[in-house]
């Protein structure tokens, strides 16, 4: 079971791998500071360690390097390659490696290997979209060129985020014995358990500090204990635990922009489904009830209320990002005004319900049950609507039953990572109903051609302009100005209870939760001197 190795632990007093004790002698504390870490920092990664099939895309990959990195305020820095250059078209990117690169295993990584690895990303059919990669193919051992169908400015997010497999000793087994050049190398998986890191005597950047690292998989509840029990340097919490206090320890609060928001489905009920699964909502479809939900809600109230205060409004799907725009930002919390909204769009009050003719203002709100901050988000959303006289079923159900609902029934969402290809599949019409990408069948040309643009554009710098345009040009746009189809709530912060004395230096603006993206720049942790 997922915390038997806490409870052997709990039980018998085992001291698992700690990288930091401390002991008494003459009165004084002598801290012992060992090159060995134990995290409980997140979720076991279910499909295991393979880059191809969607690993590391949240984070590094820590057993596979990428071709670019980002640092921590998101510039492009050189990770297996040492340059890279796109043509004047746009379609066609050259990447020269670094020379003498080594998997984990002693190998050479090589031009092959990189093609080999996209080609495989490529057909996996996982989270990876690449779509528009025509061709791949090098010139020499080190060098590889892109061929691209058409112009992409993202594109560059893809050579971020993909690490580099072995083409030589890859299998159908890779993901569970993954051969890399990242920092670290796997040594042992227990199933459900932990994950053992080592580090890579291969590795080509700079050399971690910390030799060995035990990744534990814990529920919330038993992390917060490990870390009380001195089990593990470093725990993951939720905003409710943030005032335990523990010994040794202190909490750290890293920004971010994994968000929480209610997606409402666009399309009106028309009977149509896809795979069997009804598409739209007569109700949510209705652009005035979205607006007015946008500014009934109380987000400063949600941050406070249910975060803890561990949190920010979220006011749309970039905030903070170079390619939010700020223009759709709302003055929420406006009962008044939205009851203006309502009525000002037909809807009005009868026996408790508002109504539109002969539709009521009532709906679902799901949410996955095993979660209890999408709960309380949930439950204090539906109370927040209730003095507009909309009636909100909220309903905590399983993952498989909620896929079957998203696409007519409103969903406690997550999202959250710091690209543009982001705010692709949450609202391009291209991207409706693929996994959990535009769940809500979301379509506006306006904001198709400025997404189109934003491709288009020479550099992903110059891709801003129209990121901005497609949330809100003047007339038309994603945001509440727009179409609001979502109603965003907050952005998290990610809490730490992490050991005294641990520097992890400073972090990007964190995204998802996904693949423990705390661990991005784990090469530079050390301890205080």
């Amino acid at each position: 079971m997922k915390n038997k190795l806490l409870l052997v632990l709990l039980l018998f007093g085992f001291m698992l791998l700690p990288s930091c004790t401390e002991k008494k002698k003459d009165g004084e504390q002598q801290k012992l500071h060992k090159d060995e870490l134990v995290l409980a920092i997140g979720e076991e990664p279910d499909e295991g360690f393979d880059p191809t099939r969607g690993w590391g895309q949240y984070s590094s990959p820590l057993i596979q390097s990428t071709l670019l990195k980002y640092d921590k305020d998101f510039n492009v820095e050189y990770d297996l390659a040492k340059d890279y250059k796109v043509s004047e078209d746009g379609r066609k990117w050259t990447v020269a490696l670094k020379d003498s690169i080594q998997f984990s295993n002693g190998n050479p990584l090589t031009a092959k290997d990189v093609v080999f690895t996209y080609k495989l990303a490529k057909d996996s059919q996982s989270i990876i979209d690449l779509t528009n990669l025509d061709k791949i193919e090098h010139d020499e051992d080190h060098r590889v060129i892109f061929h691209l169908k058409k112009r992409n400015s993202t594109f560059i997010e893809q050579l971020t985020s993909i690490g580099i497999v072995t083409e030589k000793d890859y299998s159908d087994d890779y993901a569970k014995s993954p051969i890399g050049s990242g920092p670290y190398v796997l040594e042992q998986w227990d199933k459900d358990e932990q994950v053992i890191l080592k580090s890579n005597p291969k590795y080509h950047g700079e050399k971690p500090f910390f030799q060995k690292l035990t990744f534990v998989f814990l529920s919330e509840d038993a992390r917060l204990a490990a870390a009380k029990s001195g089990q593990v340097d470093i725990a993951s919490i939720p905003p409710s635990f943030a005032e335990a206090k523990i010994d040794d320890m202190k909490l750290i609060s890293l920004k971010s922009v994994e968000n929480r928001g209610v997606v409402l489905p666009f399309t009106p009920d028309e009977g149509k489904k896809v795979e069997g699964k009804p598409i739209g909502n007569d109700v949510t479809a209705d652009k005035a009830l979205r607006k007015a939900m946008n500014v009934a809600v109380d987000r400063e109230k949600l941050v406070e209320g249910v975060l803890n205060g561990y949190g920010y409004p979220a006011y749309t799907l970039t905030d903070n990002l170079p390619w939010s725009n700020s223009d759709i930002e709302i003055d929420d919390g406006k009962i008044d005004k939205a009851k203006g909204i309502l009525e000002d769009g037909g809807w009005k009050e009868k026996n408790g319900v508002r109504q539109k003719e002969d539709l009521k203002a009532e709906f679902s709100l799901y949410y996955p049950a095993d979660e209890e901050n999408r709960q309380s988000l949930a439950i204090a959303f539906a109370d927040m609507m209730k003095p507009l006289n909309i009636k909100v079923n909220v309903k905590g159900k399983s993952w498989d039953h909620i896929a079957k609902k998203m696409h007519s029934e409103a969903v406690l969402f997550a999202l959250g990572n710091p690209t543009p290809l982001e705010y692709y599949y949450t609202f391009s019409t291209k991207a409706q109903g693929s996994g959990y990408n535009n769940v809500n069948y979301y379509s506006n040309a306006t904001v198709d051609k400025n997404i189109n643009k934003a491709f288009k554009a020479d550099s992903i710098e110059n891709a801003y302009e129209y990121w901005k345009k497609a949330q809100w040009d003047g007339k038309e746009g994603t945001g509440f100005k727009g179409d609001a189809s979502w109603v965003w709530l907050v952005n998290l912060e990610h809490l730490y209870f992490i050991r005294e004395g641990l520097e992890i230096g400073e972090q990007k603006l964190q995204p998802h939760g996904h693949n423990w993206p705390i661990t991005d720049f784990i090469e530079n942790w050390h301890w205080k001197e």
